[in-house]
């Protein structure tokens, strides 16, 4: 890492102030975990996203303005991220001096396209993992349960950082999360009473455009935006910049809607039709003006576990 001077790091960095209280019931469970901290300190890892905000808390950890030093970034990968993402990855990795360790479920795509036998031999369903837009036979507008955070990111984050804790002998882990003052409302805590989630982020202030001038102050080149390339969240500004920026990965999302509407057909436990766009109309047909025209709107608030996008 390149050595930085003092005064760069005063005019960037002003002093935490936690904003956004998140309470948390202490169970007997939980004290016991606490106390067990003073013998045997948690391990902080970071939960990296490879998007600005994650990006930017792993740099800012690198550089040690956030402290501890974490013994290790997790990347939860869904394997249907654009490549700019994982090209981005590969460059990160190289910037720091903990460990990237990626860990899968598996292929997204494949599971979201993949139709299976009942077991009664009575017909064919495929799993519905993505929140797609469904339009229902009267014509309504639906949409499904998003299941494809938890399952690909949030677990796969949480079974490596338990390991990394049994490996490191101690009982906790403090897990850092890039969510920016900006998306304050996506904060949630931990389900495991072993894991405490941290903002370092929310605790400086910082918003979203506000990494961005930090890692262009320090001369990091911008991170790519992260998240899968189908991903119905998108609002019409990210789809536009996908297909204006990134026309292969525009195509593979066009593809994606196509397999899927091919796959939901063949299968007997869905009636309607899924859409990637809230207008339920085929992606490369939508008129990608602005957010507000298309009804769109901007859908990571749904994105409730905070881990996508950052």
């Amino acid at each position: 890492m390149n050595s930085r001077t003092a005064d760069k790091m005063e005019l960037t960095l002003e002093q935490p102030a936690p904003l956004v209280e998140v309470k948390r019931t202490r169970t007997a469970k939980t004290k016991e975990v606490a106390c067990s901290d003073l013998l045997h300190p948690p391990i902080h890892v970071i939960s990296l996203g490879a998007g600005v905000q994650s990006s930017c808390l792993s740099l800012m950890a690198a550089e040690g303005l956030v402290t501890p030093m974490p013994v290790a970034a997790i990347f939860a990968d869904t394997q249907a991220e654009p490549a700019s993402v994982y090209e981005w990855l590969a460059w990160l990795e190289k910037q720091l001096p903990y460990p990237v360790i990626r860990v899968t479920k598996g292929n997204l795509t494949e599971m979201a396209l993949r139709i299976r036998d009942k077991r009664d031999g009575s017909g064919q369903w495929a799993k519905s993992v993505l929140p797609t837009f469904i339009k229902n036979p009267d014509g309504s507008r639906g949409l499904l349960q998003r299941q494809c955070t938890y399952d690909y990111k949030v677990l796969q984050l949480v079974k490596k950082a338990l390991e990394l804790m049994r490996e490191h002998k101690t009982h906790s882990v403090t897990q850092w999360i890039g969510i920016s003052l900006d998306e304050a409302y996506r904060m949630k805590q931990s389900r495991d009473e072993r894991i405490t989630h941290r903002w370092p982020l929310i605790e400086m202030e910082m918003k979203r455009h506000q990494c961005l001038d930090w890692m262009k102050t320090y001369g990091y080149p911008k991170p790519p935006r992260s998240a899968c390339v189908y991903c119905p969240y998108h609002s019409d500004t990210e789809w536009r910049r996908l297909r204006d920026e990134e026309p292969d990965e525009w195509n593979r999302a066009v593809k994606f809607e196509r397999d899927l509407q091919a796959v939901k057909a063949q299968t007997d436990n869905m009636r309607g039709i899924p859409y990637l766009h809230a207008s339920l109309v085929p992606l490369e047909q939508v008129n990608l003006t602005t957010d507000i025209e298309n009804g769109q709107g901007i859908l990571w608030g749904n994105e409730c576990e905070g881990m996508c996008g950052v």
